[in-house]
Order: structure tokens, then C-alpha cells, then sequence
């Protein structure tokens, strides 16, 4: 096993420790980060979303920042603001949360339009421009945001522009009845986020984020790659197929999580594990299917066959 691998294991098994019985959605969590995408949690409260982002940046060795986000929040609550200074006639920029290396926005989707799309540059460049100036971000940039069931009051379904800057999107669910027995036994575990020691270098981090690019596709699998797209984009089942920047994430996440299986290769079965995350909130139902983004996916896996035939 690589040094690459084990860090990653270890990275999963210390936030294990406080999310009890969620290992898969803190890989994917993982795979987001080392991807150099964005990650949108979708679940009810108290799930767990604010421990999965402050135990990452903490075995991770990256900075951390939380915006709770609410119907009179302003772009500039995020972004920072300058203010004119008048002993030497000049504008002294403070920066906003959006500085820092970790980004939680949390409950994104109660907030308004106007704020939301206020992280579209720094999610899609890195970078934000304020007043003129451009001023870049940390890096990494990761922004994990969560937002609440659409059909509970008080929220702003985030428009088609900005759930396509999310690489994935992901559930946490309720814990399975082990791990919710384990919970019980040892209480509220959210707390103990803070106190998670670094196990992996930020060196290390970059290493494996520049590694990703050279994980080999085959041309059969991306053959199967390209008949999975071309089923979105086919039939009335599906209304919004996906896009070539959806493909690419795709296989972007799909090399990812090969080489977080220590491979230099990406096997079918990679895709398949990511292809809901990347692509359930990028898929739109036509009218005549019955079902979300992610009952489409589960279709695409059931019609598309691995080997053409």
C-alpha cells in the first residue's frame, strides 16, 4: 500500500470516529476534495453536516470557516468588504469568511438568489473581485454547503447555474441501528471534531490532487463512459442530460476514486460509484418519468451495459 493510500485511509478513519457509521459518505466527501470540486450535502437537520466539514479540515491540516446562511445575508457578509480609512484617504480591505481554505456554507438554500450566486466566481476561479480588485483565495478551496429539503419553508431552491459549480451532491441519512446504538452509548460525538489530529500534510494533499490527472482511461471505458451520457441525452425520459462539463466531472471523480483505491487506473465500477453523486443533481426528469435525478441515474445503471454490445 502507498504512503498515498494509507494517509487517505487514516484521513477516513479519523472522521469515522466522530460520523459514526458513515464511511462511504466521508469518502466521497474525500474524493470531492482531492477531485478540486465543491460538495452539497442535502439532508434533514442534525445529520451530521457540520461535523463531516470540520472534521475534514481538521485530519486534513486546512483552515476552516462557517457562514450560516439566512434570508438577510449579504454578499459582502461573505465576501469581506473595503473600508474607507480617513487619517491616509485609502480603503482597507477585510476579508470575509470566504477566506480560508474550508468553507461550510451552511443551509445555503435559505438565503437568496443575489447572496447564493455570490460564491459562483470563487467556487468556478478560485478567486473573487471586490471593488475592482481580484484577490485569490487559499488553496485548496472547498466549499461543502448544505441546504434543507426543498419542501420545508423558508428556502430558495438554488438555481441549475449554481448546483453545477457542486461536483457532488450527497446524503448522510440516518446511521444504521449499530452505529446509532454506539452513538447512544457514547453521546454527541459533533464536539469532538476539534480535537481530531492532522493526518495528513497539506503537501501531501496537493500531491495527491496533482496525481489525479494521470490515472489512465482506457479507450473500452470510455466507450461505456460515452454510452452512459448519451442515454441522458436520449428518449423522453430525461429533460436536461448531461453537459460536457458534467462529463468531464464525472470522469474526474471517477480517477479520483481510483487512485483513493490505489490504482492507476479507472475501472468501470469507479464510475459507477460516483455517477450519482456527480450526476443526480445535474440529471432533470422528463415530464413522463416518475422520479428524481437520482431514480434516473439508478436507470442509467440498469440500460447501460458495461461492455457494448
Amino acid at each position: 500500500m502507498n504512503s498515498h493510500k494509507q494517509a487517505i485511509d487514516a484521513a477516513v478513519a479519523a472522521v469515522s470516529t466522530v460520523l459514526l457509521g458513515k464511511s462511504q459518505p466521508i469518502r466521497l466527501a474525500l474524493c470531492c476534495l482531492l477531485a478540486r470540486g465543491h460538495l452539497l450535502i442535502e439532508d434533514l437537520p442534525g445529520m451530521g453536516k457540520t461535523t463531516l466539514a470540520h472534521a475534514l479540515a481538521r485530519v486534513l491540516g486546512l483552515s476552516y470557516n462557517r457562514v450560516q446562511f439566512t434570508s438577510d445575508l449579504l454578499p459582502a457578509d461573505i465576501l469581506g468588504v473595503a473600508v474607507y480609512q480617513r487619517e491616509d484617504n485609502s480603503f482597507l480591505f477585510h476579508p470575509g469568511p470566504v477566506f480560508t481554505q474550508v468553507l461550510l456554507a451552511d443551509e445555503i438554500n435559505r438565503t437568496t438568489p443575489r447572496t447564493q450566486s455570490a460564491l459562483l466566481e470563487a467556487m468556478a476561479e478560485g478567486q473573487v473581485s471586490i471593488e475592482g480588485e481580484t484577490r485569490p483565495l487559499p488553496t485548496p478551496f472547498f466549499v461543502i454547503a448544505t441546504q434543507n429539503p426543498s419542501e420545508q419553508s423558508g428556502t430558495y431552491a438554488l438555481p441549475e447555474s449554481q448546483l453545477d459549480r457542486f461536483l457532488m451532491r450527497i446524503e448522510l441519512g440516518y446511521p444504521d441501528p449499530g452505529a446509532e446504538r454506539d452513538l447512544m452509548r457514547r453521546g454527541d460525538l459533533g464536539g469532538q471534531a476539534a480535537s481530531l489530529e492532522q493526518v495528513m500534510s497539506v503537501e501531501q494533499l496537493g500531491a495527491i490532487r496533482d496525481q489525479v490527472e494521470a490515472v489512465h482511461t482506457s479507450e473500452a471505458l470510455l466507450d461505456y463512459l460515452q454510452r452512459l451520457v448519451a442515454r441522458t441525452r436520449a428518449g423522453g425520459d430525461v429533460s436536461v442530460g448531461l453537459s460536457p462539463r458534467g462529463v468531464l466531472a464525472l470522469l474526474r471523480a471517477a480517477k479520483t476514486w481510483a487512485l483513493m483505491d490505489d490504482r492507476d487506473h479507472v475501472l468501470p465500477e469507479d464510475l459507477q460509484a460516483v455517477l450519482g453523486p456527480v450526476a443526480g443533481h445535474r440529471l432533470v426528469p422528463g415530464e413522463r418519468f416518475a422520479g428524481d435525478g437520482m431514480a434516473l441515474v439508478a436507470m442509467l445503471q440498469q440500460d447501460v451495459p458495461v461492455l457494448a454490445s
